[in-house]
């Protein structure tokens, strides 16, 4: 008798579940509250998977024996609550993947820096010509790269939603970037249980894994002080004394001296120049240590990763320099979706600065920024559906903030109002789906109206 799978959202990750499930020979049948994309559909078609739209059965979804849901579902779903209440066993797809094969696993969380994180270090696993996948938030799913090609390794950039739903999911190496508050609306606005479900990717790691992570990040130095990790412990920080691994209990890790990165493993110093790193400031620093470290402890060739940092090209609609017009230096920052990202951005930029802003607030707390706001920026143009707080918390620190409903409108505005030497910067810090599909959507219709200037 075939074990019955019922996947929840029919969208990258749900479509890879179903075809693992396939071949694994569950019973399977995919439920999408909403419209599945023909993309998709296609695929269920093709390899003729039952599937629903539009609705949610719930008598057969409550047949199920295990239920893989979409990152997108809080549990607080009524669903979700009557799966558990009938004791079905509801996971993510990182979860399940992870059932069907041997490849090392390095899995990446953290608010921010983790896709960059992730592609420095596929970069680097590219150079040094090994065998892995990347997955998780990016390209194809973790779960169909699993059912359709046999890696050695694989490199997930992992959310805080998919950490949720995992149990026995077990990466050799983690790495957590930084935490900052993101996504409180998900996690009843309660701080500590979103940096908790962070730190669910060291769970199952044991003494013969590593944990590498941000030793100048409080959030994470807290909670280390708190919590027994088995992982060993494996820091990066701006400094040596933040490193702290001189002391005899940790042996590995990175900080800067002398304009330096160094990196430390058992006695063995690596170094690379800062100014040598293709990509610059001190969020890409991290970025690069975390990253070069996790190849160091993968064996790679250190020549292999000092050659990756210098060549590396950053993410797409992160800090992503558009178009200079008129003097004026257009940056699409569009994957800000919170509160440090954007922090991060203006803290980046040397010229005056017209900044975009606005979206679906996850609760942001905007007084963190006020500081950087009033030292860089001239203007503010709003891009969301509700731009009440943004205007309350910087109306008596900027002279000018200007609404708008849309990308287009945005950048003619702020085309208008700055001038030459100036940058216009999107860094939203808030979610896009009030105006746009995602914050890939959001980016791509600001560089098209960039260019259309």
């Amino acid at each position: 008798m075939k074990q019955k799978i019922v996947i929840l959202g029919a969208g990258e990750s749900g479509i890879g579940t179903a075809i693992l499930a396939m071949q694994k020979e569950y019973d399977v049948f995919v439920s999408d509250k909403g419209k599945i994309s023909k993309k998709y559909k296609d695929v269920l078609l093709n390899n003729s998977i039952a599937f629903e739209e539009g609705k949610h059965s719930e008598t057969k979804i409550l047949q199920a024996d295990l239920v893989v849901k979409s990152p997108g579902i809080p549990d607080k779903v009524v669903l979700i609550q009557k799966l558990k209440a009938n004791d079905i066993n509801v996971i993510s797809e990182i979860e399940f993947a992870s059932n069907f094969t041997d490849a090392i696993i390095v899995g990446i969380t953290g608010s921010n820096g983790k896709t960059t994180t992730t592609l420095m270090l596929s970069h680097i696993l590219k150079k040094a010509k090994l065998n892995f996948g990347t997955a998780g938030n990016i390209g194809d799913s973790f779960a169909l790269q699993v059912a359709s090609s046999n890696k050695d390794l694989y490199v997930l950039e992992l959310s805080s939603f998919q950490l949720d739903g995992i149990q026995k999911f077990h990466p050799h190496i983690a790495i957590i970037t930084n935490i900052s508050p993101d996504h409180l609306d998900r996690y009843e606005y309660k701080y500590e249980k979103y940096i908790d479900a962070k730190f669910r990717i060291t769970k199952n790691q044991t003494q013969e894994d590593y944990l590498i992570y941000d030793a100048d990040d409080v959030e994470i130095k807290h909670w280390l002080l708190k919590n027994k990790v088995q992982a060993e412990l494996v820091p990066f920080a701006l400094s040596a004394r933040n490193a702290v691994f001189t002391k005899n209990t940790i042996t590995k890790g990175a900080y800067i001296e002398n304009n330096e990165i160094k990196i430390e493993i058992d006695k063995n110093i690596f170094t690379m120049g800062i100014a040598d790193l293709a990509l610059q400031g001190k969020h890409n620093v991290k970025n690069t240590m975390a990253s070069s470290m996790a190849a160091r402890l993968l064996k790679v060739r250190k020549e292999t990763i000092r050659q990756s940092m210098s060549d590396f090209e950053g993410v797409e609609h992160r800090l992503e320099n558009v178009l200079k017009i008129n003097g004026v230096q257009y940056i699409n920052d569009s994957k800000a979706t919170n509160i440090n990202s954007t922090y991060y951005a203006l803290d980046s930029i040397k010229t005056p600065t017209v900044w975009i802003v606005g979206g679906v607030d996850k609760g942001n707390d905007y007084d963190q920024l006020l500081p950087l706001v009033n030292e860089k920026v001239k203007a503010i143009v709003c891009l969301g559906e509700d731009n009440q707080k943004i205007i309350e918390t910087f109306q008596n620190v900027i002279p000018l903030i200007v609404e708008t409903k849309g990308a287009s409108e945005a950048v003619k505005v702020a085309y208008k109002i700055a001038e030459k030497g100036d940058t216009v910067l999107l860094s939203p810090a808030c979610a896009s789906f009030d105006l746009f599909e995602n914050y890939e959507d959001r980016g791509r219709q600001f560089k098209e109206a960039v260019r259309a200037l």
